[in-house]
């Protein structure tokens, strides 16, 4: 047995943090299904502005669209909606298999609108609908406006993967508005199963403070902060408010980690994947993280539930070594956001050049 193929048995889900045109008409994406038991995938601006600048792939849709006098926003999600129509397909026989559990793909709102939450609402309602896939997951940050969006899009039955967290806090906030609108949707006599996954990135806390450390604390603070947010994540899950929910034929939104490929050249490639294997919970890496832990990784053992006074106090070291942890959390949100609206604004701006050049033929 591989060992994503182990990793995946372990319980975990095994997501690819990318999608482009290429991956889908080389096989590529079907090879990783196969081979390396990837069921689900995850995209945001950034992997759409590389994507497009690397290949021609896309000029032809572009043109065609263009042509018909749409705008660059519009040219863009009718792309990536092609693309992500495609992997829903694809990955559709594991979402039925699994009863919807597994097997979807993801599609971000514009970053642009992460401050604003009804406008986050709206397009998130209308992304989902004009999709037409089941498995198809809408994206929205956890900011405060964010997590007012979450719960009114959950509520009317959009699956959401809330993106952008980073602390076990910010989790549980995202986690909270996500079960407020479950018991409202038990409340009122509907569905209770919506979908949802909740992302927690982990490489960024150490990238933000590399240099800065103890070399004994040096690429650890993403791990341990996975670690407490995991066991918070199962206490979650077998408190009673949950429990009263499970019992109304609910299901938990499942968490996720995200930002999972190394950034220090000198540390384990595979390291966070190795690190935060976990039942019940999804890991979305990038291609070449996916490659490498299937050429070399290692499943040991499983993070348990419950306290986990060892991981404690190696957080408690780093609150002695200066780190204000909350701080921390709030500075990367706020990066994250403003990186993702750099992105969309390059990706736009990408698109439009396109559609120029087609005016100009």
């Amino acid at each position: 047995m591989n060992p994503t193929a182990e990793l995946h048995r372990s319980g975990q889900s095994l997501w690819l943090d990318n999608v482009t045109r290429d991956l889908l008409t080389s096989g590529a994406l079907e090879r990783y299904i196969a081979d390396l038991s990837v069921t689900g995938l995850t995209s945001n601006p950034t992997i759409y502005d590389r994507a497009i600048a690397a290949s021609s792939a896309y000029d032809p849709l572009v043109r065609e669209l263009a042509r018909g006098g749409t705008g660059a926003e519009d040219v863009f999600f009718d792309l990536a909606l092609d693309d992500l129509r495609r992997a829903a397909d694809l990955f559709a026989p594991i979402h039925r298999r699994t009863d919807g559990v597994d097997g979807f793909v993801s599609l971000e709102v514009s970053p642009l609108l992460a401050d604003d939450a009804g406008a986050t609402f709206r397009e998130a309602t209308r992304l989902h609908a004009r999709g037409g896939r089941r498995n198809l997951f809408i994206k929205i940050p956890g900011t405060p406006a964010g997590l007012q969006a979450i719960e009114e899009a959950v509520f009317a039955g959009v699956p959401v993967n809330v993106t952008l967290l980073f602390s076990t806090r910010q989790y549980l906030a995202a986690a909270d508005a996500y079960t407020r609108a479950i018991e409202r949707r038990v409340d009122a006599g509907m569905d209770p199963h919506v979908a949802s996954v909740a992302s927690v990135f982990v490489s960024r806390w150490d990238g933000a403070l590399a240099g800065e450390l103890p070399a004994d604390l040096r690429q650890r603070l993403g791990i341990a902060v996975g670690r407490q947010t995991y066991a918070a994540y199962r206490a979650l899950l077998e408190s009673d408010r949950w429990q009263r929910l499970l019992n109304a034929g609910a299901r938990p939104q499942r968490l996720l980690w995200a930002s999972t490929g190394t950034k220090d050249p000198d540390s384990s490639d595979v390291m966070y994947i190795e690190a935060l294997a976990a039942p019940f919970t999804v890991n979305t890496m990038p291609e070449e993280t996916l490659r490498a832990f299937a050429d070399h990784g290692r499943v040991g053992s499983t993070l348990a539930p419950g306290p986990d006074p060892e991981n404690d106090l190696l957080l408690a070291r780093f609150r002695d070594a200066g780190v204000d942890l909350d701080d921390l959390a709030g500075r990367l949100l706020a990066q994250g956001a403003d990186a993702f609206r750099r992105s969309w604004q390059s990706l736009l701006g990408r698109i439009e050049e396109k559609i120029a050049a087609v005016a100009a033929d």
